[in-house]
């Protein structure tokens, strides 16, 4: 792979090449994309999405928009440590060709923003909701008309391939989404592969899978003007990472990790004592003690604890990034950048314990079990009502139901896959306070 080729510019419809020199520096190409993904309805909607805990009285708890916004702030630090050593190591970027550090800061910001834009309601409970509906519940009526990608897509609901779609899919008026750029596509692309053959490798990037059948035409446009590199064989489709996707999927298993165990802790799921022992191991190298011991209220201590942690965690992931960048360029790297960092097991020992102490707390595991039963009753309702309109069966409910969709999503799909997939993509864009209020309304109305 090559660096120019990387951070192309390009984005959808272009018929011309977008140069980085000919770009006016005050409101860079990485930068409007940026902007796009933060003005979106799709992104305004993680304000009132499960990040861990659910609908939380409390007002310290992160939700996936404050997440979002914390990764986007950590992966733009390491776009940017990463990206000066590699102007540095390539001057041929900045002398030909115009490229700047900041631009790798851009496009890891505006990736990171959008990692989650995909997730359903009720966290990563929501995508697994989804998932069941097809696989178990009255969803298993299409399994025999639909391709086995087509199939899988929906048995597995990916937040990562709904997220695709949701910066790049199609409207009348609105071709190409929200028109980001090619190189904060690729960036965001973590599993660049379709969901069959699952996890055919213990490859990280076929962990999961990236986009849906019906994204896979403009996928594969996006992969061959970044200039990734294939690793599948037949008809499967399937590349080696874009390079920046390790920083992204980097900052959001920093914040995760550290800002997850800070919800835990400030909630009262696990204990302080315990915390501290758990962060203090990861920042004994820069921590100044005689700061920390004056700090008189538990928050202050873990807030301080937390800024040190992250920076010590993206120092790391730069390290390890640039010690492998060869290798990543030739796309030989199969880890996750936190697998080879000097933090790992410490890492491990925190996720382990946000598991045990805040994952499986009783008031998670309520709101997944919400969950599984509102996003059920969404899609059966709607489902139903979209298949009977194409049928021409529609009932007089029908059609009540079917005036509760938004108007963008009043569009006719001729294909059962494609009718399936968009009203999944519809209730998947829900908020966790939406898709609740919209149960109670069709339950207490149920004909």
């Amino acid at each position: 792979m090559h660096w120019e080729q990387l951070l192309s510019l390009k984005r959808q419809g272009d018929t011309g090449k977008r140069l980085r020199l000919e770009q006016d520096d005050t409101r860079l190409g990485f930068e409007v994309d940026y902007d796009r993904i933060i003005f979106s309805a799709a992104f305004r909607s993680l304000q009132d999405k499960t990040q861990v805990i659910p609908l939380s009285k409390t007002d310290f708890v992160h939700t996936r928009l404050t997440h979002s916004l914390e990764v986007s702030v950590v992966g733009r630090s390491i776009g940017r440590l990463v990206g000066k050593k590699i102007i540095e190591k390539y001057p041929y970027l900045k002398d030909v060709h115009g490229y700047h550090m900041n631009d790798f800061g851009a496009i890891v910001a505006a990736a990171c923003l959008a990692h989650d834009i995909g997730n359903p309601p009720f966290g990563h409970s929501g995508e697994k909701a989804i998932g069941e509906y097809f696989k178990n519940g009255n969803g298993l009526q299409f399994k025999n008309q639909l391709s086995e990608k087509e199939w899988q897509d929906l048995i597995d609901f990916e937040g990562n391939a709904n997220g695709f779609s949701v910066l790049t899919g199609n409207r009348p008026g609105n071709e190409g989404g929200l028109r980001i750029s090619y190189a904060t596509l690729g960036a965001f692309m973590k599993y660049p592969k379709e969901s069959l053959p699952k996890k055919p490798t213990p490859n990280i990037a076929d962990k999961k899978y990236g986009f849906f059948q019906q994204d896979k035409a403009f996928f594969q446009e996006v992969a061959e003007e970044l200039g990734l590199i294939p690793n599948k064989s037949g008809d499967d489709i399937g590349y080696e990472r874009h390079p920046l996707a390790y920083l992204v999927e980097a900052a959001d298993d920093i914040c995760y990790t550290i800002i997850d165990f800070e919800d835990g802790i400030n909630l009262g799921l696990v204990d302080e004592d315990y915390a501290l022992e758990y962060l203090l191991k990861l920042v004994k190298d820069t921590i100044d003690s005689a700061k920390f011991y004056s700090l008189q209220t538990k928050e202050d201590r873990i807030s301080y604890l937390r800024a040190l942690a992250i920076g010590s965690l993206i120092n790391e992931a730069v390290r390890v990034f640039l010690e492998n960048e060869e290798a990543i360029m030739r796309g030989q790297f199969p880890y996750a950048l936190t697998d080879k960092s000097k933090y790992k097991a410490q890492m491990n020992d925190i996720i382990q314990l946000s598991v045990k102490k805040i994952y499986q707390s009783r008031e998670v595991i309520e709101k997944e079990i919400n969950g599984y039963h509102v996003l059920a009753h969404l899609l059966d309702t709607f489902i139903t009502a979209v298949n009977n309109k194409f049928e021409d069966k529609m009932t007089n409910y029908d059609h009540l139901v079917l005036k509760l969709l938004p108007e963008k999503y009043q569009v006719e799909k001729k294909g059962l896959y494609e009718r399936l997939l968009h009203i999944s993509h519809y209730i998947s864009l829900l908020t966790d306070g939406n898709a609740i209020l919209m149960h109670k309304i069709i339950a207490s109305n149920t004909h």
